[in-house]
């Protein structure tokens, strides 16, 4: 088998596991901006090619703005029982509109859709800590046509992987391989590097 092949049905494997489970330890990677700004986000999507990982992002957001220009984006994931690391590179785009958006507000549960009813934007200053809930849905679940406001505030944020360095830590030293395209298109190239 050759590496490519090897390699990308491992990170499918895993990817596809991680978006079906919660408890997945890939379930959560973090995603880094080119400011170097990091946060864990959950992965809910990744399509069969590798070619794009879905997340879903309040469109107030700081990194809305910042991804709904074209940025990059790295994704990084770790499983500690396994000892893989994934480390995806690639560009970032928001969705707040048009089919795939709309599929995925359908798909999330009303308590997901609960986090998108929050009065103030992320990162905005408030006078107390805590949520910016509604205070009628603070202790409670919100009802489907409740939960339809925070659609104004849902977004996709949708990461096209261009590189994959997938590395197997080890007591012998590692397993690492690099892979990399040159467009969503284009066979991804790459194989075994020293880890």
């Amino acid at each position: 088998m050759l590496v490519t092949e090897e390699i990308l049905g491992d990170v499918k494997r895993r990817l596809q596991a991680a978006v079906a489970t919660r408890r997945h330890a890939m379930h959560a990677p973090v995603v880094v901006d080119p400011t170097g700004d990091a946060r864990i986000m959950v992965l809910r999507g990744v399509d069969d090619g590798l070619a794009t990982l879905r997340f879903h992002t309040d469109a107030r957001s700081p990194k809305a703005a910042l991804f709904a220009r074209g940025a990059a984006a790295t994704v990084l994931a770790y499983d500690p029982d396994e000892r893989v690391q994934l480390r995806m590179k690639g560009v970032a785009r928001i969705e707040r509109a048009g089919p795939m958006a709309d599929a995925a507000w359908a798909a999330t549960s009303t308590m997901g859709r609960r986090c998108y009813l929050a009065e103030h934007a992320p990162g905005v200053p408030v006078a107390a800590p805590g949520a910016t809930l509604p205070q009628a849905l603070g202790q409670r679940r919100p009802t489907l046509e409740e939960s339809e406001a925070g659609r104004t505030n849902f977004a996709v944020l949708l990461v096209s992987v261009l590189e994959i360095d997938w590395l197997q830590l080890d007591s012998r030293g590692g397993t690492r391989a690099v892979l990399r395209r040159a467009g969503l298109d284009a066979p991804w190239q790459g194989g075994w590097v020293s880890p």
